[in-house]
């Protein structure tokens, strides 16, 4: 019996399973893999991705400066330096924190468009700025505005480059707190203190709000 089916099988030379072994491992390491397959198949090259500034905040309510700024922390999801931490640099700083920077300084780092600066858990002065550091990284000035300038730092209002007045503490003329990005902001001067005898007083800045990141830092953003 055994000798039967031996004999009933189709006899294949040994030097063609060894040619059609070898063209069925060619073809297979041609084929893509289903990973490859998944991805699109061939070589794929990966792109450093660029981080986008993130866009103005805006409270457009009224209320008490420490009402404003309760209400601008909570919307940037940022809470207090820890208490060990006196001051540290923006860029060491944990995320989701916020500190200040007395507006000499910050004014500096504007104008000369430094990648770092100093900010302090406690305000050193009245009229110090804040300066929140988002989840992502970014850089946010918060500060006080008009009501006329609010539409035209809206994302979707805004053009190019805008010129903004932004107060260290609202007033009358600034009764609205907003929160712009760090990086893109560029000053060609010094903050001007609105009373000249007071040194503690409230400082306006005036400044550039670009609409397209022109400079990359340890602020936060591209």
């Amino acid at each position: 019996m055994f000798h039967f089916i031996v004999r009933s099988t189709p006899r294949i030379p040994l030097h063609h399973l060894v040619a059609a072994g070898l063209v069925g491992l060619l073809f297979i390491g041609l084929a893509p893999s289903p990973l490859n397959a998944a991805r699109g198949g061939g070589k794929t090259e990966v792109l450093p991705v660029q981080k986008a500034a993130p866009a103005a905040v805006i409270i457009e309510g009224l209320g008490n400066e420490a009402e404003l700024r309760r209400q601008m922390r909570a919307k940037n999801g940022v809470a207090e330096l820890g208490a060990s931490t006196s001051q540290v640099m923006f860029s060491q700083a944990p995320t989701g924190t916020f500190g200040f920077i007395v507006p000499k300084l910050l004014g500096l780092a504007l104008v000369t468009q430094s990648p770092d600066l100093a900010v302090a858990r406690v305000a050193p002065a009245e009229n110090a700025y804040e300066i929140h550091k988002l989840a992502d990284g970014s850089g946010m000035l918060v500060g006080f505005m008009g009501a006329e300038l609010m539409t035209q730092v809206a994302p979707s209002q805004r053009p190019k480059n805008v010129r903004i007045a932004l107060y260290s503490n609202p007033s009358e003329k600034a009764p609205h707190i907003v929160a712009v990005p760090l990086v893109k902001l560029v000053a060609d001067r010094m903050p001007i203190r609105l009373d000249a005898k007071n040194p503690n007083g409230p400082v306006l800045l005036d400044m550039d709000l670009q609409g397209s990141s022109t400079r990359a830092s340890t602020q936060g953003g591209q």
